[in-house]
């Protein structure tokens, strides 16, 4: 907490400052002791009353700005990373970064852009057929999900992305994504992708849509509802 930011809530709530001064120590608890982000509905639940939370997580930024860890957003939470200009000190200990084909890059953007989307979707927007192994690392990674079933003839299940998609990517929100040309320009999309793909407004939204049904209790991910060759 900066001294004009107590100095204000002191002038406007007498002792305020002392309880922003908690709520800052039990916030930067919380978030340390925590394995994922947090948001700040959940924080706001453990300071004390007539705190606004938001003014704690300003002050808790403000605080670790210019230290070895920042206070970011991400996925929606908050949470405390490692500053970008140090990021090269744990490149040594850290274990090798997963590496994705092409086609598995390709997979998740679709994924990403345009969920809940089911394997024949993906395949009609990349043109050509996609392996459920492809599908099976993505799960594994923890950035794909298993949403629901569409409601369509063999019930096939339909996808999307994760908390831990955003966590990855450094991503806040979903519609954080960037633009197709963007994509493009990165390399992230190419290849064999149809050349009228547009990218709508992503949307991650985990409740199912009106044209999904629940999975089930007795669904096997190895049914996804739709057969077809195993290509990439």
């Amino acid at each position: 907490m900066t001294r004009a930011t107590a100095e204000t809530i002191e002038e406007e709530d007498g002792g305020g400052a002392e309880a922003f001064a908690q709520a800052l120590r039990i916030v930067e608890a919380l978030l340390f002791a925590s394995a994922v982000p947090l948001s700040a509905e959940v924080l706001a639940r453990s300071v004390p009353a007539g705190i606004v939370i938001e003014q704690v997580l300003a002050g808790l930024a403000e605080v670790y700005a210019t230290r070895g860890v920042n206070l970011r957003q991400v996925a929606g939470g908050w949470a405390f990373r490692t500053a970008p200009d140090l990021g090269y000190l744990l490149a040594a200990e850290a274990e090798p970064p997963r590496r994705l084909s092409r086609a598995a890059l390709e997979v998740l953007s679709i994924i990403a852009y345009h969920q809940p989307v089911t394997r024949a979707e993906i395949e009609e927007i990349r043109g050509v057929a996609t392996a459920k192994g492809t599908l099976d690392i993505l799960l594994e990674a923890g950035w794909v999900r298993l949403r629901g079933r569409r409601r369509s003839p063999g019930r096939p299940v339909t996808y999307g992305t994760t908390p831990g998609f955003l966590d990855h990517f450094g991503l806040d929100r979903i519609d954080d994504l960037p633009g197709l040309e963007e994509l493009k320009g990165t390399g992230f999309i190419e290849g064999q992708l149809t050349r009228d793909l547009t990218v709508p407004v992503p949307d991650d939204d985990p409740g199912l849509r009106d044209d999904e049904d629940p999975l089930g209790d007795l669904f096997s991910p190895l049914d996804d509802g739709e057969g077809g060759p195993q290509q990439e």
